[in-house]
């Protein structure tokens, strides 16, 4: 195409020609462009990696050309790692003081458990897991016994992206009347005679995904031992029978209204039903309301 002047055909240019002759300077400011956040980009990295590692008493300029200077700089070193420790056991003991509990023991917490606790938790250096060993330490003084030494293993490995899987795992949890295992429900199983009688297939689990849970986060809850491998069946549930139950801050009660119906579930194990009952937990609205939705029909949900 052409953009020609109707009184000149010789001024014609043709409009592809233009571009091309404005796209190199185009192209060569955005290569500047690029080549100059690249070279902030590469900064930032080297001083965030020198501000790190300055923390353990490391820094480029190190120079140890006889062994005083070696001693001295091995003292340095165990100096700031020491009173980082200090700085960490301190944090999570202001955070167990600030916990508020209605219950007590007379029973003194183990000793054993306790220097086991503290060499755990002189080690953790973000805020908000200080806050939760805090939290710990709070219950376990008030009634001891509440956590096993493999829950506080557990425990140390989780980073913060791993806590907040799980807090968002324990979010959908719900716990049975008179059980205080958790559990995330997922739907429910029909005995094969009933479903084999009318033709029809088993009906779908609930998508976690749906609701903070993808499947990648229940492999990662897996591999970290608080949650069991796969969904569980429940035993055959007694038709008629109200089972109660908690999700959240909401109660409702679960009444089958036929037999051979049996409830699908990933059921935490011991160290998570441990764990999960000091992670704050998000609201669970829309989980539960589909819960209600899936359930509605063979059951009555009072």
């Amino acid at each position: 195409m052409k953009v020609t002047d109707s009184g000149n055909s010789s001024a014609a240019v043709p409009l592809s020609t233009a571009t091309l002759k404005q796209a190199p300077q185009s192209s060569a400011s955005e290569n500047v462009k690029r080549s100059s956040s690249a070279s902030r980009s590469a900064t930032d990295n080297v001083q965030r990696i020198q501000s790190l590692f300055a923390r353990v008493g490391i820094s480029p300029s190190m120079i140890m050309p006889d062994e005083d200077t070696r001693q001295r700089a091995i003292k340095r070193r165990n100096d700031i790692q020491a009173l980082a420790k200090i700085r960490n056991l301190q944090a999570v003991m202001e955070a167990a003081m600030g916990v508020s509990l209605t219950e007590t023991s007379e029973e003194m917490v183990d000793p054993d458990w306790f220097y086991a606790f503290s060499q755990l938790a002189e080690n953790i250096y973000s805020p908000a897991m200080q806050t939760l060993w805090g939290k710990i330490f709070a219950v376990e003084v008030s009634k001891p016994g509440s956590f096993s030494l493999r829950s506080l293993e557990t425990l140390k490995a989780l980073t913060q992206r791993d806590a907040a899987i799980f807090s968002r795992a324990a979010s959908l949890s719900c716990v049975r009347q008179g059980d205080s295992e958790p559990r995330i429900l997922t739907g429910y199983h029909q005995k094969p005679g009933f479903w084999a009688f009318l033709g029809q297939r088993q009906p779908e689990s609930l998508n976690l995904a749906s609701y903070g849970v993808s499947y990648p986060d229940l492999l990662a809850l897996t591999d970290m031992k608080l949650i069991f491998a796969s969904e569980i069946e429940s035993g055959e549930l007694e038709q008629g029978q109200s089972i109660k139950w908690r999700c959240g801050q909401e109660t409702f009660h679960l009444v089958p209204n036929r037999q051979g119906l049996a409830l699908v579930y990933y059921k935490f194990t011991s160290t998570g039903a441990e764990l999960a009952r000091l992670i704050s937990r998000q609201s669970a609205a829309a989980y539960v309301n589909a819960l209600k939705e899936r359930f509605s029909g063979p059951f009555t949900i009072e």
